[in-house]
């Protein structure tokens, strides 16, 4: 038996599919463990129990490998990123009294403890605590995850959709390097039969600038808006109202940045197969039909 942080979220659920396609039990520690989930017939879940270390090593007793999702996108009512690193030193030091023998843990891609984005800062920060554990690891740098369930690719759909006009930020020339969240929990779980402990990227095969991403979307999805240049400060005020409309967080300040900087691509050769343009095609009529909330799926 493994368990997966988050399991009925979006990157753990394809981890918890992919361990249970190899026939392996899985048992989840989730903020949801009551919410119906298509998971939740065949996973035992659990509540995280920070207030409660001896129930959280409790939930965490019996399993072989822990897979850690365990993150929050930015702050939210009193969930600060400061609680949550002390929050993973917590679910690793219960790790180590029940007995797990490796922790697999998704971080991001370009973690820094030297960063001056909270996100990637704190992201770095977790691996850290995990290498003073002494539990055998590995830390798995995911660059911009797509997949079915995700929320960025599918809310640009979901606007261009509605919208005559998308807009680029400052030219749109800067890059990132998608990766099929299918290709991330194979792995996540390859690596865990791994005896050696250690830290790589999962990026996928495309290198592309943010405004050929777009334009890739505008053509596989058949969608007639066009891409409109404005400046970064400029989109952060749209992006902020169209979050009022939506009762949602669209995009920070802080991610615009990570983005801008290049955060989002990886300096090691690919290890992901499944190209970003190709699962476009593939997906076509499903992407930004619906609107997927940040807040409504975490904080609801």
């Amino acid at each position: 038996m493994d368990i997966v942080t988050g399991a009925f979220g979006y990157i753990g659920s394809y981890i918890a599919r992919e361990l249970l396609s190899r026939g392996i039990r899985v048992r989840t520690i989730t903020t949801h463990y009551q919410r119906k989930h298509p998971l939740s017939e065949t996973i035992e879940a659990f509540p995280y129990s920070f207030d409660n270390p001896r129930d959280l090593v409790s939930a965490l007793r019996g399993a072989e490998v822990l897979y850690n999702t365990y993150w929050i996108r930015f702050p939210w009512k009193g969930n600060t990123y400061e609680e949550a690193i002390r929050n993973t030193k917590l679910l690793f030091d219960c790790a180590k009294a029940a007995g797990i023998k490796k922790i697999v843990h998704i971080s991001v891609s370009n973690a820094s403890l030297e960063s001056a984005l909270p996100y990637y800062n704190g992201k770095a920060q977790q691996e850290e605590i995990l290498k003073e554990t002494s539990i055998p690891y590995s830390i798995i740098r995911p660059t911009l995850v797509f997949g079915m369930g995700d929320i960025l690719v599918n809310n640009i759909a979901w606007l261009m959709r509605r919208f005559p006009i998308f807009p680029v930020f400052d030219g749109g020339r800067y890059r990132l390097q998608p990766v099929f969240v299918e290709d991330l929990a194979r792995m996540a779980v390859d690596s865990a039969n791994e005896s050696s402990v250690g830290c790589f990227d999962s990026a996928g095969p495309e290198i592309l600038a943010f405004k050929d991403l777009l334009q890739i979307m505008v053509e596989s999805l058949g969608i007639k808006s066009r891409l409109v240049w404005l400046p970064s400060k400029l989109g952060i005020l749209l992006g902020r109202s169209i979050g009022l409309a939506t009762g949602d967080i669209l995009l920070t300040t802080n991610e615009l940045r990570g983005l801008m900087d290049e955060y989002l691509i990886s300096k090691e050769p690919p290890r992901g197969h499944y190209l970003f343009s190709k699962w476009l095609r593939d997906n076509k009529d499903e992407i930004g039909r619906q609107y997927a909330s940040e807040l409504s799926r975490h904080y609801s």
